[in-house]
């Protein structure tokens, strides 16, 4: 009952991640945007560290640093380029079915066993997926050369954020905590990303941002990466980077009851048929025998 919980906490928040992009990036530039995501959430990890005085795997920092440029750096540069050249519609199809499978490709090579269960389930749910999207979104953009590349781009950038979360279950088999290197990662990811908010209007529009434009930054820091960051890599850490990759599956079908809720975007039947097959899908990948445990990861902390 508390992973369930967990769970549906953490799709709603990283659900919500689009609902507050939306509503940023019509005001400001959404690198902009990215980067105080990251400055806002950097700041409540590491007070929040502070607080309970969680150390920080500094020891530890060339793979926390490479965590940070794949699940950070990576994922955020690629997805916006990738943007500039596809529909939004090709985004949110891409996205959500490449991560859960290139995560139990990458998490196959660390010794995390890709069960034919788990292929099930993955097919499963990327069938929903493809029915949700596919059944509310309609572009009529043809193909050309530049959409392609956008397309490669976003396959890019969902692989790199299941590298980023294989790179993190490598981190907690050898004793890292899971807050303590969320915290680095996320402080070391808003370092690396700050540079590319230059490339647009160089942050002098920040004293013009509007109360809604700082409310969605907070709720992207706060929420969908300082709260939305933990919660997915202690899944990573319990039940291995794959089969943690799979949330990511959920997000379009609380993306629609977010849009409903807020946005008043009604789903369509088809849609909401796609979000059963999603939600079993996932179901299928996530039993397990009870012997058929996640490899044990060491307990202790050392910074």
């Amino acid at each position: 009952m508390t992973v369930a919980l967990i769970y549906i906490v953490l799709s709603l928040a990283l659900s919500g991640q689009w609902i507050a992009a939306k509503l940023g990036v019509t005001a400001v530039p959404a690198l902009e945007l990215s980067t105080m995501r990251y400055a806002i959430a950097s700041v409540v990890l590491l007070a929040a560290c502070a607080v309970t005085r969680t150390p920080l795997p500094i020891r530890r920092w060339p793979i926390v640093a490479l965590g940070a440029a794949c699940g950070v750096l990576g994922f955020n540069t690629l997805a916006f380029l990738g943007l500039t050249m596809t529909p939004a519609s090709d985004v949110a199809l891409i996205i959500p079915t490449t991560i859960p499978a290139a995560a139990a490709l990458f998490a196959s090579a660390i010794g995390d066993k890709l069960t034919s269960r788990r292929l099930v389930g993955l097919g499963v749910a990327t069938l929903g997926t493809v029915v949700v999207i596919a059944g509310g979104q309609q572009s009529d953009v043809g193909p050309s050369g530049s959409r392609i590349v956008g397309d490669v781009l976003e396959l890019l950038a969902a692989a790199a954020w299941a590298a980023g979360l294989t790179v993190g279950a490598v981190a907690f088999r050898r004793g890292a905590g899971v807050f303590g290197y969320v915290t680095l990662m996320v402080t070391i990811g808003a370092v690396l990303i700050a540079p590319l908010g230059f490339l647009q209007e160089g942050y002098r529009d920040l004293p013009r941002w509007n109360a809604q434009t700082w409310l969605a930054a907070a709720f992207l820091g706060v929420i969908s990466t300082a709260l939305a960051f933990v919660l997915f890599f202690w899944a990573v850490r319990r039940f291995g980077a794959s089969l943690a990759a799979m949330v990511s599956y959920l997000t379009p079908v609380t993306t629609l009851g977010l849009a409903f809720a807020i946005l008043n975007e009604r789903p369509l039947p088809l849609q909401l048929a796609g979000g059963a097959v999603i939600v079993v899908g996932v179901r299928i990948a996530a039993r397990r025998r009870s012997a058929a445990v996640a490899p044990p990861v060491a307990t202790t902390q050392r910074t």
